[in-house]
């Protein structure tokens, strides 16, 4: 019987899916284990063979748990709404639920091909309306809370208006807006409706903003910050420019600090921790004012260096602040505008990471000092972000090497309040090993004293105060784009209404045009059926809009992290339509004991996904604050790209070895059209490519050799391999044991499809340990000592790989263990039925049609996970050389136990030894115990 992998793979894929092998139960026995993968986005380039990287380690530990007793939760689903299909509605008018139905169509082939053990009927899509559902309650749920200081918490929103009613807002301890007036109870009642309403916008954890966004007017939508590349938008390479627009934001600011603190409480990666501790900046220092000379404006600035002060020779603001028009002089006019309109044009990542231009203007305005009552010019400088901290730079060039530059540069004074310092050549930003100076009471005091001082010395002159800072800021939450989540939302009188839970969810409309209305409105301004009716709570036709009983509805959606922000918690009730999930549900798995994906994701998903777990459980939704244990992020499987190179200014392509001193150009090749020995088919590459048709092909011997660089696999490098192609010749298994044996899970590795044919020959060799050409070779026959030493070092070490994620070297692993029990002989049904349920984590289809061919009737995914015995590695002999004279004559097995005078003995007895002595007595005889004998004379 010979290997069959093609119809074995489809035989058991078949059984698992007929039989829901891998469903889960929502109440057990057995001890729960969560295994979560991040759920993809389906697109329609389908899978590549970088992809189930994470998938194959996820499944493996799975399968592992199951096998060892766990209840395991396995479930997958589809981040389903997202840019791509919406930009293919546009460019064909196709539907993007029609797009992503036949793409998760795709992936769920692929998928199942691959034999994951998958909870299919937990199945989720955050584009299904049963799904979003949930996803506008969550939302309602943040816009009826607000964030209570004192208890550290959210709270609903009906809790503060009963404080404001009674004792106003003066004592409130809140997060809310810095400029939040200041009201007592009878002046609340004094309010009207919309001013109440108003001012709980103030409060309430979503809310409706005018903020800075990322506009990118060919897609006609905002952009996160993490969706842009050198001021480019990710998808499709746009221009980004930055745009003032009124948008709903989540107040995630409240929870920067348990963001941080509950870290410590969670086992992740220490770089991705560290990411997103950078990325929410906590700062200790304080708030300062300064006064704009002439205007009736206050400057307040966050400095975390309070101590240098004295320092101060100029001011930075962001272009982007109002207050900048409003200050500049008439000279300055043109060229603060100018300057501001080009600052538009650049995103604000790139304009972090851009230090090496020094650019500003002089607005002609001037500060006052606080303490000096010195004038200080007030400049902007596109370093200066209005969304961070107040978009307001105090500047101290002898203490700041980007303030140093930009003072050098323009010409502005440079004071040295640095004891002892020469700052003549760059500035001095060592805080610990020296003393101010040239800063009046501050004078000799070193930077702890001088911060405490300081402080002490703004609050006295109510100019400034203490504070704790955070560079995160509120996640803006809308986007401009029909492929989202609608919001619950209906405006009356310009104010945002929250659309009853009852009556969710609210579904996308149909509409003609998947662009931005001719006014600027997002898509779902083209819809004819989109205003809600308060009389019937349903929408209804925008022509019947009386704003009496019916009123529009939101036009923007939400953004593409709102529905992955709590999936992992619908998995745990998928099926439930009375609430997100039930309360039994949620305590029984309570959260992901092991969560696998990129790293990539650190300052996106995996924070506001904390973010959201944290609020749901603050209102009692969710048993626990953080909603991952533990989390592993995979390595990347990276394509090997192929170049060809054209000679610059010639209609001419060299072959690699050819190149020379010649300047060229390489362009990337389908590695499809190239073979194992780097040879390019030119002819397919001509008809790929016909403006190379007619160029002068330069070959080595007749042959095009291309170069080879390893990249991302990506299918705009042409460097994409096909999981279909691999599995049809090799077998979903040689690529499952193929993936995990090229390295370490969280390293990246280099594809090379030559490399699995190693493991699919391993897999012919295991089948052959158990068939032979007749059929099963196994039998009861008793196990040998070196069958049982085999398996059970197989066993520790199988087991340890796994329970530490060391997936590559168990590959080794089962290569060693099939090798010697082949060598062995072995037919044991005892070793051979263990050794299958090891291999059957990476391996489950052979693995599956090998335990049925041992008489099994139910799935090997049932079975224990065989016990380690460590008596069977425990040597009770040893195989001595027996010398004479130093020469080795024969060996002899003895016991290890054996003292020296009995092996001895024992050894002189033999009949060998007799051969050898011919009679003779010997000199003296060397034992060392556990190594050697040694007949002397």
């Amino acid at each position: 019987m010979q290997y069959n992998f093609r119809e074995i793979e489809a035989k058991w894929q078949k059984y698992w899916a007929k039989q829901q092998s891998f469903r889960a139960n929502n109440q057990s026995d057995k001890p729960k284990f969560y295994v979560l993968d991040m759920f993809p986005y389906p697109s329609g380039a389908g899978l590549h063979v970088g992809h189930p990287l994470g998938y194959i380690a996820s499944d493996i530990y799975a399968r592992f748990k199951r096998h060892k007793g766990f209840n395991v939760l396995h479930p997958q689903g589809y981040d389903s709404f997202g840019l791509p299909a919406e930009q293919y509605a546009i460019q064909t008018g196709q539907h993007p639920a029609i797009t992503t139905e036949t793409n998760i169509n795709t992936y769920r082939r692929q998928l199942d091909q691959l034999g994951f053990s998958f909870d299919w009927s937990r199945e989720v899509r955050t584009s299904d309306p049963s799904y979003y559902k949930w996803t506008q309650w969550i939302f309602s749920e943040l816009y009826d809370s607000w964030y209570d200081k004192k208890e550290d918490k959210a709270r609903p929103i009906s809790a503060l208006v009963a404080i404001l009613e009674t004792e106003g807002n003066h004592q409130i301890q809140a997060v809310c807006d810095e400029d939040t007036p200041i009201f007592s109870a009878a002046d609340w009642k004094q309010f009207s409706s919309k001013e109440q309403q108003l001012i709980l916008l103030q409060y309430r954890l979503t809310y409706l903003a005018e903020t800075e966004v990322n506009w990118c007017p060919a897609l006609g939508t905002v952009l996160a910050n993490d969706e842009i590349i050198n001021g480019l938008s990710e998808r499709g390479s746009h221009p980004v420019v930055r745009k003032k627009m009124t948008q709903w934001s989540m107040r995630i600011t409240a929870y920067a600090q348990r963001l941080l603190d509950d870290l410590a409480t969670i086992d992740w990666p220490q770089p991705l921790k560290d990411s997103q501790t950078n990325w929410i900046g906590r700062s200790e220092g304080a708030m300062v004012s300064f006064q704009v000379e002439g205007h009736d404006a206050q400057l307040e600035v966050f400095t975390t260096r309070p101590d240098t002060i004295f320092g101060v020779s100029f001011m930075t603001l962001a272009p982007e602040l109002e207050l900048v028009q409003k200050i500049t002089t008439e000279a300055q006019r043109p060229e603060v505008y100018a300057y501001i309109e080009a600052t538009a044009l650049r995103s604000e990542r790139d304009r972090m990471a851009d230090v090496k231009t020094i650019s500003g203007a002089f607005t002609g305005a001037y500060a006052i000092h606080p303490f000096t009552g010195k004038q200080v010019p007030i400049w902007i400088g596109d370093y200066v972000l209005a969304g961070y901290g107040t978009g307001a730079v105090m500047a101290v060039p002898c203490g700041d090497q980007r303030d140093y530059d930009f003072a050098k540069h323009f010409g502005i004074d440079i004071p040295n309040i640095f004891e002892g310092v020469d700052i003549s050549e760059e500035a001095f930003a060592d805080k610990d090993d020296t003393k101010i100076a040239n800063s009046d009471f501050l004078n000799g005091l070193s930077y702890k004293k001088a911060v405490k001082r300081v402080i002490y010395e703004l609050e006295q002159k109510n100019q400034g105060y203490g504070k704790v800072n955070y560079r995160l800021r509120d996640a803006v939450f809308s986007r401009q784009r029909y492929w989202g989540e609608p919001f619950p939302v209906y405006y009356i009188d310009g104010m945002p209404q929250m659309i009853d839970a009852a009556h969710l969810p609210v579904r996308l409309p149909e509409v003609e045009k998947y662009l931005p209305t001719e006014t600027g409105e997002p898509p779902l301004g083209n819809a004819t059926q989109w205003a809600w009716c308060t009389t019937t709570n349903r929408v209804v036709a925008n022509d019947k809009m009386d704003h009496k009983t019916i009123f529009p509805l939101e036009l923007n959606t939400m953004p593409g992290w709102a529905g992955s922000s709590w999936y992992f918690n619908r998995y745990m009730d998928a099926n439930n339509i009375e609430a997100f999930a039930s309360k039994e549900a949620l305590d029984y798995w309570q959260d992901v004991d092991l969560y696998i994906g990129g790293s990539e994701h650190a300052t996106g998903h995996l924070l506001y996904s904390r973010f959201w777990q944290k609020f749901l459980f603050d209102r009692g939704h969710v048993p626990v604050q953080e909603y991952a244990k533990k989390l592993i992020n995979q390595g990347m499987i990276t394509g090997t790209s192929a170049f060809v190179y054209r000679v610059e200014g010639e209609n001419k392509v060299v072959s690699k070895g050819l190149i020379g001193d010649q300047e060229v150009q390489p362009i990337h090749a389908d590695v499809a059209m190239v073979n194992s020995s780097d040879e390019l088919n030119v002819e397919a590459f001509k008809k790929w490519r016909p403006e190379y048709a007619e160029a002068e092909w330069v070959l080595e011997e007749g042959k095009y050799i291309v170069g080879r660089e390893v990249e991302k696999m990506s299918k705009s490098k042409y460097n994409v391999v096909n999981p279909d192609n691999i599995c049809q010749e090799y077998g979903a298994d040689s690529l499952r044991l193929y993936e995990m044996f090229l390295g370490p899970l969280e390293q990246s590795k280099p594809w090379n499809t030559a490399g699995i044919t190693g493991v699919h020959s391993f897999l012919k060799k295991l089948w052959k340990l158990y068939i032979g050409e007749e059929g099963l070779k196994v039998t009861d026959c008793q196990p040998t000592k070196d069958n049982l030493k085999t398996l059970h070092k197989t066993i520790k070490k199988v087991e340890e790989d796994i329970e530490n994620f060391s997936f590559n070297t168990s590959v080794s692993t089962f290569m060693i263990a099939v090798n010697e029990l082949t060598a062995q002989k072995c037919s044991s049904k005892a070793i051979l039925q263990d050794l299958i349920v090891l291999i059957s984590p990476y391996a489950p289809h052979i693995s599956e049609e090998l335990w049925a061919q041992l008489g099994n009737t139910e799935s090997i995914s049932t079975a224990a996970f065989p016990k380690f015995e460590a008596s069977h590695l425990v040597e009770s002999s040893k195989e001595y050389p027996i010398s004479f004279n130093g020469k080795m004559r024969f060996k002899l097995e003895l016991p290890l136990d054996m003292s020296k005078e009995e092996i001895e003995k024992t050894v002189l007895a033999h009949e060998k030894t007799q051969a050898q002595l011919q009679g003779r007595t010997p000199k003296k005889v060397i034992v060392v115990p556990g190594k050697i004998v040694n007949v002397v004379g």
